[in-house]
């Protein structure tokens, strides 16, 4: 067993034709396995890194998962219009808290849910 005590290792995961991962370790030569889905990976190359160093079930793990850059451009561009929903959705929510208060000084609770096409429970709670 080395003596190895690095901070942190590099774990690659790469996709066969099958659905298997191949897992291993960038840093430690030989230190590999399969696993049939990525969290399983990560469970299996800690057991397999013991076997080459002693502060395996301590150390971190960085993950590099390899996927073909058509899909890794994908990937960014469905991050990318997940948080521009989110902030619009923060957006609408403010919208509605404002025209909420505004409509229940001059109208019910659940006159203002009709108005606005919402529950009154949903307009009570955003004017609370």
């Amino acid at each position: 067993m080395a003596k190895t005590t690095k901070g942190s290792y590099t774990v690659i995961f790469e996709a066969d034709e099958e659905g298997w991962w191949a897992v291993s370790v960038k840093e430690v030569a030989g230190c590999r396995t399969q696993a049939k889905s990525i969290r399983q990976g990560r469970r299996r190359i800690r057991h397999a890194l013991e076997l080459f160093v002693k502060n395996a079930r301590t150390v971190a793990l960085v993950d590099k998962v390899r996927i073909s850059s058509e899909l890794q451009r994908d990937i960014e561009q469905a991050r990318t219009a997940r948080k521009r929903a989110e902030r619009e959705q923060e957006e609408a929510s403010a919208l509605a808290r404002k025209v909420a208060r505004r409509l229940t000084r001059s109208m019910s609770v659940r006159d203002a849910g009709e108005v606005l096409g919402l529950s009154h429970q949903r307009v009570q709670q955003l004017v609370a």
